[in-house]
């Protein structure tokens, strides 16, 4: 007898969490498993940050905080989007929500009724396609490639939207791909936009300060986007705050409400010694901060380390990705190609046979939005880069 609810059984598990969770049983089995699975920075969250959170402790910070956050977290989070991004909030516009997940959740949920149409650029994060699901609304997926630099154009965005479409949504910097598009290329999408008012843009921006071009672009810069842009963003990624689990949107003022109304009802306010440590982390210049040119500067040697590596092996085709910590590496090669036991289908097989063969663990393409690829995180050392990439040789090697 099935008694769950439809919403679950047609809900997907994360890819990601999926195969990280798989390569974790193959190092309790003593397997020395080299996790590239994950999107996390492998470096420990400023201790600036830290003592922030200590203080809160100490302070007796461990009571209900309000729903969309401290009022001095919020106001932190406009400072930093007119610092940063020259971008004017106020703070009945900010949402702070358990990460930028809840908040692209929350987004969703208050905007899309059932039946109406989501329009996603492919490669796209794993769960945007599950919250749409979850919203009872329907994906409308814009693909593109290795040869675009897996970006989308404005006439691809125009011929895809009808009357049901209600949203977009994309990330930029990019999660799978890296991809970042330019200012030019977003007021190019802004002026699809102010053809069609009724649509509302989700730009992920939580890969910000993992941009190698100098400087990061939002869609929200554009004034016809001023009433229907939602920036997503958190201290997950460019602060290295992932377990903190703190993410926020910036919105026109009946959407924060919306999400405010939904989240008092389902999570109340996040975490309120995560907050106190978020207010420290955003309040702080990133220019005027050590520990974020190392990571920025790391990051970007891994990049060239990696893609570097990457020539040398047989039938891996790869971009050059201007952010985040990914290389979304195009493998069709392998396809159809054998080992003596096993055929490799598509890049769900590939994946598979590079975490049993090699102890290698990379997410498929397939669950991004393009079968032909393989998503390799260097969130992780040069020298464990630099190991993945030889047992990735060798293993690739035997498929014939």
């Amino acid at each position: 007898m099935n008694y769950l609810a439809n919403r679950i059984n047609n809900l997907s598990e994360s890819e990601t969490l999926a195969m990280t969770q798989k390569s974790r049983e193959l190092k309790e089995q003593g397997f020395d498993v080299i996790n590239l699975s994950i999107g996390e920075p492998d470096f420990n969250t400023p201790d600036f940050i830290k003592t922030a959170a200590k203080d809160a402790i100490d302070k007796n910070f461990t009571h209900y905080p309000p729903v969309p956050g401290y009022p001095e977290l919020r106001q932190a989070i406009c400072n930093k989007l007119k610092r940063d991004n020259n971008l004017d909030y106020t703070p009945d516009q900010i949402v702070v929500s358990t990460g930028a997940k809840h908040s692209i959740a929350n987004v969703m949920l208050a905007l899309v009724n059932p039946g109406d149409e989501v329009i996603v650029p492919a490669p796209y994060w794993v769960s945007y396609k599950e919250i749409v699901k979850l919203a009872e609304g329907k994906a409308v997926y814009l693909p593109s490639s290795i040869e675009t630099n897996f970006k989308v154009s404005p006439q691809q965005i125009e011929d895809a939207i009808t009357d049901k479409t209600k949203v977009f949504i994309f990330s930029s910097p990019c999660n799978p791909t890296g991809t970042v598009y330019t200012k030019d290329e977003l007021r190019a999408f802004a002026k699809v936009f102010a053809r069609h008012k009724n649509i509302f843009v989700i730009s992920d921006e939580i890969y910000e300060y993992i941009n190698f071009l100098g400087k990061h672009e939002s869609i929200a810069q554009f004034e016809s986007m001023k009433d229907n842009v939602i920036v997503i963003n958190g201290v997950s990624k460019g602060y290295a705050m992932t377990g903190w689990r703190i993410g926020y949107i910036a919105a026109p003022k009946p959407i924060a409400k919306a999400c405010n109304k939904l989240q008092g009802q389902i999570t109340s306010g996040a975490c309120s010694i995560a907050q106190k440590a978020s207010f420290a982390a955003i309040d702080m210049d990133p220019k005027l901060t050590p520990e974020f040119k190392v990571m920025l500067d790391a990051f970007h040697e891994r990049r060239d380390l990696l893609l570097g590596l990457l020539k040398e092996v047989p039938g891996v085709i790869t971009n050059k990705p201007d952010g985040a910590f990914y290389v979304f590496m195009d493998v069709k090669h392998y396809f159809g190609k054998k080992d003596g036991e096993i055929t490799i289908n598509g890049s769900e097989d590939l994946s598979m046979y590079l975490l049993n063969k090699a102890y290698v663990a990379m997410v498929s393409g397939t669950a991004f939005g393009d079968p032909n690829c393989l998503r390799f995180s260097y969130a992780t050392s040069k020298d464990v880069i630099i190991e993945a990439v030889k047992r990735l040789k060798e293993a690739l090697s035997h498929l014939k």
